[in-house]
């Protein structure tokens, strides 16, 4: 059976770095994201219900008009609610459709900056947070995004706080630009095969 971990953390905290050296290590990765952003595209149901909710002009010429979208969401906690309502399920099922194809797979995971408030601590066995000072994840996200230190900060502090991330995660993994990556990430590994029954059946 997969052992399924969900990997999480603020903007800017190295999420994607983690994801891609669990993937160098034969780990695949579910990026939330990229999926979230094809399924907006390609799930007629997603489509119809956003169109229903924001009309036609949701989508010009085929693609998604998101400075629209993101003035609808940012402009009450209320759209928020209604347009992940929308995606949030078919992105749920989406993930759940690809770890099938993964059923080989002793190690799967999810990589999401919202995995917990989107609900999907439930479709996961063990919650990972990346976690960096928040400082070094605003100097990364400026350069990133090439966005102000104003907006990047109010992304920030609009996600759930990193302690409360903290309180929730089973493994954190510190990029700070400082420690080294590759040991935890071994070490998450050790982790996982310490504490699953899952990667280690008993013998019969």
């Amino acid at each position: 059976m997969t052992v399924r971990i969900g990997i999480t953390g603020g903007i800017g905290s190295g999420k994607s770095v983690v994801s891609r050296l669990l993937e160098a290590m034969g780990i695949p990765v579910y990026i939330s994201d990229v999926e979230t952003k094809r399924l907006m595209l390609a799930d007629s149901d997603i489509r119809r219900e956003l169109v229903a909710l924001l009309g036609d002009e949701v989508y010009v010429g085929g693609v998604l008009n998101k400075p629209l979208l993101a003035s609808y969401l940012f402009g009450n906690p209320e759209h928020a609610l209604q347009v992940n309502g929308i995606i949030h399920p078919r992105v749920k099922e989406d993930f759940r459709q690809w770890l099938r194809h993964h059923a080989v797979c002793p190690i799967a995971g999810i990589e999401s900056a919202i995995l917990i408030e989107a609900g999907f601590a439930g479709e996961v066995d063990v919650i990972v947070m990346v976690y960096a000072p928040e400082e070094v994840r605003v100097q990364r996200a400026m350069k990133r995004d090439v966005s102000s230190r104003e907006l990047i900060e109010k992304r920030i502090h609009s996600q759930m706080s990193d302690e409360e991330k903290r309180g929730r995660a089973d493994f954190v993994i510190v990029n700070d630009g400082e420690t080294p990556l590759i040991p935890q990430v071994l070490a998450l590994i050790t982790f996982l095969s310490q504490n699953n029954t899952y990667l280690c059946p008993p013998k019969k």
